[in-house]
């Protein structure tokens, strides 16, 4: 399975354009939150921390669509928070479909069944449903006994309706490549189009502190994953590149302005993952954010991250840039001596 070639197609002439029109920064993914609100108070969140008044706050219709339209990603992705808590997340949705904008609606999928007739299967629209690890690794993550149950009856009943279906699966500290194998051919078992995967990172606000991964031990796991899945059929909602950039081969810098973030507040700077202010609007974001003060070397809270919202366009970008590169890493693998 994998990505559709329609998307990959769409997204490609996406890049080029904007490559040969001399634009440097570009994003490929919005990251819109809608809300906060949830109906979990998962471990490595920190998005529910805020109070109650910042929580009942939502975007309505027209701010998320036009959100989507000042940048002009490709692909938005909407997490939260728990979107299908939104009720007019379907209106959304739809207003996006018609646009024709790739569409990943990240949920929990707690509320699922008693939605899932408010939205139409489309090429444009896939579900990405959080697991992060078997029956009770993802209770005790979320905490809430049998909600891994129900994901999974979730995600059986959007395979069934033919819904395109990903996963989402943050991997922390004490996970090994054996246990994470056992989980992604479960996935791949639920016959989801892809999997994404990110090492555990440092939101400031989450409960525990102590579940996240350092970059030495992020190489460690996804060698070790990686060596596995020689031997296995998973399908990652990844480039070859950033995989191999996972394991430790490639030596990135991470593309912030590349997975930009828009939620109540507005423009988050720099990214998904850290809080330094908001912009009013995303030509400001773009023109007036430091984005020289951030990554590794640079600034502290960026050593240990290596998740897909900064280095995935990245890797992305040096793909377009350096096809046989890419080819040569897709076809040979994931280097894990």
């Amino acid at each position: 399975m994998g990505i559709p070639a329609i998307q990959k197609i769409k997204i490609g002439k996406y890049i080029v354009g904007k490559m040969v029109t001399g634009q440097e920064k570009f994003p490929l993914v919005l990251m819109l939150e809608p809300l906060f609100k949830c109906n979990l108070k998962c471990k490595g969140c920190g998005k529910t921390a805020h109070p109650p008044e910042i929580l009942n706050r939502m975007m309505d219709v027209d701010e998320c669509v036009s959100a989507v339209e000042e940048c002009g990603a490709p692909v938005v992705s909407i997490p939260g928070g728990e979107p299908l808590l939104h009720p007019d997340i379907h209106v959304i949705v739809r207003e996006l479909v018609k646009r024709k904008i790739f569409v990943y609606l990240c949920t929990n999928s707690l509320l699922l069944p008693g939605r899932i007739d408010d939205f139409e299967p489309s090429q444009y629209l896939t579900f990405n449903v959080h697991l992060d690890g078997l029956h009770e690794k993802h209770d005790k993550m979320v905490c809430l006994p049998g909600a891994f149950e129900r994901a999974v009856e979730s995600i059986r009943l959007l395979v069934s309706k033919g819904y395109r279906v990903t996963t989402n699966t943050t991997f922390f500290a004490g996970e090994t490549p054996e246990g994470a194998a056992e989980f992604l051919d479960f996935v791949t078992e639920l016959g989801v189009e892809a999997m994404t995967v990110a090492a555990g990172f440092n939101y400031e606000a989450a409960d525990d502190q102590s579940a996240f991964l350092t970059r030495e031990t992020t190489v460690e796991l996804f060698r070790g994953i990686m060596k596995i899945a020689r031997n296995r059929k998973w399908t990652f909602n990844h480039s070859a590149l950033y995989l191999d950039f996972l394991a430790g081969n490639q030596d990135y810098s991470c593309t912030p302005w590349g997975n930009v973030t828009r939620n109540i507040f507005g423009w988050q700077r720099p990214c998904y993952l850290l809080n330094d202010g908001y912009a009013s609007s995303y030509k400001e974001l773009i023109e007036d954010t430091r984005w020289d003060r951030y990554g590794r070397g640079r600034e502290p809270r960026c050593r240990d991250c290596m998740v897909h919202c900064g280095y995935e366009p990245t890797a992305v970008m040096d793909t377009v840039r350096h096809p046989v590169k890419g080819l040569v890493v897709a076809l040979k693998g994931i280097n894990t001596d």
